[in-house]
């Protein structure tokens, strides 16, 4: 298999490992006494809905309500999947946020909650309190994402701003509550994934404020004057650790980005190729970190130290990216645009960077493959690596080359994966 391909089905092999119809079921509870609600937000919200339909006892009680991307659905016939906006929230996500929050304080201690959530949960399940109101959320949510603040502080504003996450949605529930949660953010903590509607948390509106002074953050005047009010004691804090409405609680994280690079290494075994696994929580910005990576690649390539080629490094994270261009791009290309300035066409090795739901960022392809001769092809083209990076343009030089990788939506998120063949 050539190495561009080669790569590539490493990537389906990473988000094969994450896909909620394999891999939900087996942690599936025995129907309750009463009702079972299903709720859920995220991009593999609908497929998680759909792999619980698919294995509930026909004769059990199923209904609910989950909120997903923007052509993310999938058919189902018990779960109603309602699609919204996502990376910015919108009023449709508010409207089926709001209409979960109120079937959830339906439920008795006879009851169950199934809550499904993944990455994506923190724009789609957004419920802004009413101090705040959605516009006002959507300009901060705005600001944040092109600060390159990190998704934990990104999630520790969202929280304390949401109506619902933070824990608040267990704490309106009176039944048992179990979460099935596939990881997109590094720890695998639950309260980081999609803001944690179900997990406790140990941020307050102090931290929140402390985020948007760090990362410069220009946050709506109603956003800062309701956090201020929120580090005065004037507003209640988010169910804390240690809160005992945890007690009837579980948070169950049933995909992980290891377990996609566990299915990457043996891809890779199978291919006589060996790996070194860099790890699953690789963060930064895309563009230093891919300068790290150059490094120990060319430590490999000219002095097989410390290890011989032919080797795949593989890692999983999610870098992130300041936003100075006008270009486009996510951080996927941009780490691989720096990758290739930074070997300048070293021969013999080849790249991958993608994230595992098929959307780099907020374009329309999952990642793109970085080969020997890119940077030249480029020049041909007319193409100014460096200047196209400046500009967060990473997206325009690997369309030129058609190296971009398209999947449409996986409908799991388990974050980014990264691969460098050295042959």
């Amino acid at each position: 298999m050539e190495p561009k391909q080669l790569l590539i089905q490493s990537f389906h092999a990473a988000v094969a490992a994450a896909d909620p119809l394999k891999i939900l079921p087996s942690h599936l509870p025995h129907p309750p006494s009463g009702r079972t609600l299903v709720i859920g937000a995220g991009k593999a919200a609908a497929s998680m809905a759909l792999a619980v339909e698919q294995h509930w006892p026909r004769d059990a009680a199923l209904e609910g309500l989950v909120i997903t991307r923007y052509q993310h659905g999938l058919p189902t016939r018990r779960v109603k999947v309602i699609e919204a906006g996502h990376p910015v929230p919108d009023e449709t996500g508010e409207s089926a946020a709001k209409e979960i929050l109120q079937s959830v304080k339906s439920l008795g201690p006879g009851d169950l909650l199934l809550a499904l959530i993944s990455g994506g949960g923190s724009a789609l399940l957004s419920l802004p309190v009413e101090a705040i109101g959605m516009e006002a959320l959507k300009a901060t949510t705005r600001e944040l994402l092109r600060s390159g603040a990190p998704i934990q502080d990104m999630n520790t504003v969202r929280k304390h701003l949401s109506a619902i996450q933070g824990g608040r949605l267990a704490a309106a529930c009176k039944a048992p509550v179990l979460a099935l949660v596939i990881s997109d953010v590094t720890g695998d903590d639950p309260t980081h994934i999609a803001s944690g509607p179900c997990a406790p948390d140990p941020t307050t509106y102090r931290d929140a404020l402390e985020v948007l002074h760090r990362h410069g953050v220009s946050a709506a005047p109603a956003v800062r004057e309701y956090l201020e009010r929120g580090a005065g004691g004037e507003v209640s804090e988010t169910p804390k650790p240690g809160d005992r409405i945890f007690a009837r609680v579980e948070n169950r994280v049933i995909a992980t980005a290891q377990q996609a690079l566990r299915a990457a290494q043996e891809f890779f075994r199978l291919h006589r190729i060996q790996t070194m696994n860099l790890g699953d929580s690789v963060t930064g910005e895309a563009s230093e970190v891919a300068k790290v990576y150059g490094a120990l690649t060319r430590q490999i390539a000219r002095h097989g130290d410390p290890t011989k080629p032919p080797v795949a490094l593989i890692s999983g994270g999610e870098c992130t990216v300041t936003v100075r261009g006008s270009g486009r791009g996510g951080r996927c290309t941009e780490f691989l645009l720096s990758l290739a300035v930074d070997l300048a066409g070293a021969m013999n090795v080849y790249a991958i960077a993608c994230d595992t739901d098929g959307i780099d960022g907020s374009e329309d392809n999952a990642g793109a493959v970085l080969l020997p001769e890119s940077l030249k092809r480029g020049a041909h083209l007319g193409l100014d690596a460096k200047k196209l990076l400046a500009n967060n343009d990473a997206y325009g030089f690997f369309s030129r080359l058609e190296d971009l990788v398209v999947t449409g939506p996986t409908r799991t998120n388990v974050n980014d994966y990264r691969a460098i063949l050295i042959r």
